[in-house]
């Protein structure tokens, strides 16, 4: 039974990752938290006309009893739409503290398998990959986050592709959510090395792709190595090339990790809409 944690501010954004989530595991046996958090910043003096009797209660109507509400819809819309998934509980939870605080406490807490979040990217001139509560989960919170842009749809994977820079080595552990992935979708692994100038792989590199070609040598996996000066063009034009449904990122590459989500862009990227990334930790 996995432990899913689903956070969500009642956005339609929000609710497109959760229906992914729910099509993703649609075949897993799973316990989904759905999460609300009441940012402290909103409880505020000059929101609420403080003093010791009263300020609780006036929070409790402000905050707490309309987001219990949206709850309860939240979980009557899934009802209608996915007909009781007898594999699949559910279990609502409202907090009121710092997002990031929130979250973590409930990663321990329930011992969460993954996060699975939507994102949307900024407007205007600065175009961001992610927005800034998913780029805080996945790099403060340590566990396992699957992030769902606004514009991705559930279908079924059948290439994954894995950007990485080869100087970092990947326990067993970290790389078994990929082996999860290529098991249950009888999916294919893309492997792409992307360096800004073509370079031979030194020792270690060489030493790690090794163990990734031995890995992973009971699926459908292939290696690409690709030279462009822009690391984040180059994934564009691979996962548009490849057909890619799901990027896998593994978070303490920061090398690939910071270029490929944290970086402003002006010019449009499809990934940055359309393709969900799983993000794994250590």
């Amino acid at each position: 039974m996995k432990s899913i944690l689903l956070p969500t501010d009642f956005s339609e954004n929000s609710w497109n990752a959760i229906e992914y989530a729910l099509n993703y595991f649609s075949n897993t046996a799973c316990t989904f938290y759905i999460l609300h958090v009441n940012p402290l910043t909103q409880v505020t003096i000059s929101e609420i006309d403080y003093n010791y009797s009263t300020a609780p209660i006036l929070a409790e109507d402000l905050y707490t009893k309309p987001a219990k509400k949206k709850l309860n819809e939240l979980l009557k819309k899934i009802a209608t739409h996915f007909s009781n998934n007898a594999k699949h509980a559910f279990y609502t939870i409202n907090d009121t503290d710092f997002f990031i605080d929130a979250v973590r406490n409930q990663v321990i807490e329930k011992k969460i398998d993954l996060i699975v979040m939507g994102t949307k990217g900024a407007s205007g001139l600065k175009k961001l990959i992610i927005g800034s509560n998913t780029a805080d989960i996945i790099t403060k919170v340590k566990c396992n986050t699957l992030v769902i842009p606004e514009n991705a749809k559930f279908k079924t994977l059948k290439q994954i592709a894995f950007p990485t820079d080869l100087l970092q080595f990947y326990g067993v552990t970290t790389l078994e959510p990929i082996l999860d992935n290529l098991e249950q979708f009888k999916a294919s692994l893309k492997i792409v090395h992307i360096n800004k100038k073509e370079v031979k792989l030194n020792k270690d590199q060489e030493k790690n792709k090794d163990f990734l070609e031995d890995y992973f040598s009971n699926y459908s996996h292939s290696f690409s190595f690709l030279t462009n000066t822009k690391i984040e063009a180059g994934i564009e034009d691979f996962v548009a090339s490849k057909n890619i449904d799901m990027i896998v990122m593994i978070a303490k590459n920061l090398n690939y990790f910071q270029q490929i989500l944290f970086h402003n862009k002006v010019e449009e990227i499809s990934y940055q809409t359309e393709v969900p990334f799983l993000v794994l930790h250590e």
